[in-house]
């Protein structure tokens, strides 16, 4: 929500004043519906202590996905994009979307075009979906638009949440694994190291190694939780840097099961958006540069720059793909095969849904697998420091009896 600094006049005469609203027309209504005349507005500058923080996109990609898909909806049913606007900003359920769409209200009700009002929020609205917007404007095909624009965004969740779906498990698991070892090392061992000194004789060396790792964790705790923390925001610092990046990302593609999913993912990406934005007449050189800086991954962001680069110097789109290991055969060929009949679009639609079920068979295998493994490393690590309490204190029975 933004802050308006107002004066103005009422029944009782000047009126000056602060009001909050998602946008500078809603603050004008609001003031006119309590009887006051607005002379002057001005929005006040967003601080750190007034504005709204938000960690990634502030617009959650479901809610992208619904608004698309109605805004789509009303078009076609002959609804004008101003009404359209504001009934969409009055439905959805994001609060930041919501202030967007009401300030593009303002912005379309003075007839500037839909591309330009939703420019001024690049937070919330892809270079993707700015230039597919201005080219379905100028082809006068807006309904044809929203629909690709729909139907992108819908698989490009379907894709992501398959892919949240199959790391959440593993995750979860080895959080309460960690959670768990811990408890037992720091809580439960210490209770038997006196019982254990007072039974004289020497322990078994799997005991012995749990009680160094309970008197290590009671000791240094404060050491595990700073490595940690220095890990997490060593991955953040190499994931801010393009550089750097490449290497975080290389390693992620290179890591076994799971790099041979993320990289289905990331070109089912890359293709999705490559075949929209052809599909909806963007320049291949500007869709191209859309592509490098959208598709997440620094690897495959390379080898797309030197693809522009060759296609540039007139050269074939597919070359630079088919000497690169991230991409497969099928991609480049593909690509190529496109190229030379002239359904690019078409080629790589097909590219994307083939990789988009791929994701998707990928991901229930490995749920399917990983779950008996992390059931079976759980009761490993438990058993471990079990056993080892246990053993030592049948030793101490057998004496006693």
């Amino acid at each position: 929500m933004a802050r308006f600094k107002y004066s103005g006049r009422d029944r009782k005469g000047k009126k000056q004043g602060v009001i909050t609203a998602s946008s500078k027309r809603e603050a004008m209504q609001k003031l006119r519906t309590d009887g006051v005349r607005v002379l002057e507005m001005t929005e006040i500058p967003e601080t750190l202590l007034t504005k709204d923080i938000s960690i990634g996109s502030p617009v959650k990609l479901q809610h992208m996905v619904i608004y698309l898909r109605q805004f789509s909806t009303l078009i076609k049913a002959g609804v004008s994009i101003v009404d359209s606007t504001r009934i969409l900003a009055q439905q959805t359920e994001s609060k930041a979307l919501k202030k967007a769409l009401l300030d593009m209200e303002q912005d379309l009700t003075e007839g500037r075009p839909l591309s330009e009002a939703a420019a001024k929020h690049k937070k919330i609205f892809s270079v993707m979906f700015i230039n597919m917007i201005r080219a379905g404007e100028a082809g006068g095909n807006m309904d044809d638009t929203l629909e690709r624009l729909a139907v992108h965004f819908e698989k490009q969740h379907n894709t992501r949440s398959k892919i949240q779906s199959a790391l959440a498990y593993p995750v979860v698991v080895g959080i309460i694994a960690i959670a768990v070892v811990i408890f037992l090392l720091v809580s439960v061992v210490p209770t038997f190291v006196d019982m254990f000194a007072d039974f004289g004789g020497e322990l078994p060396a799997i005991t012995q190694f749990v009680l160094g790792a309970s008197n290590f964790m009671q000791k240094f705790w404060w050491l595990m939780v700073s490595l940690m923390i220095a890990f997490v925001a060593f991955i953040m610092v190499i994931n801010k840097n393009k550089k750097t990046k490449y290497y975080l990302d290389y390693f992620v593609l290179r890591i076994p099961i799971f790099g041979n999913m993320l990289q289905k993912a990331v070109l089912a990406r890359m293709t999705r958006t490559l075949s929209s934005l052809f599909t909806s007449s963007v320049p291949i050189l500007q869709a191209m540069s859309i592509v490098e800086n959208v598709v997440e991954n620094e690897v495959i962001s390379r080898v797309v720059r030197q693809s522009r680069d060759s296609l540039e110097r007139g050269q074939s789109l597919a070359e630079p793909m088919k000497k690169h290991w991230a991409f497969p055969p099928l991609v480049s060929q593909m690509i190529a095969i496109g190229e030379e009949t002239g359904s690019l679009d078409s080629m790589l639609g097909k590219v994307a849904d083939f990789y988009e079920q791929e994701v998707e068979n990928s991901t229930d295998r490995l749920k399917s697998l990983i779950e008996p493994l992390m059931i079976v490393l759980l009761a490993g690590l438990v058993g471990t420091i079990v056993t080892a309490i246990m053993v030592p204190m049948f030793e101490i029975f057998n004496q006693v009896g």
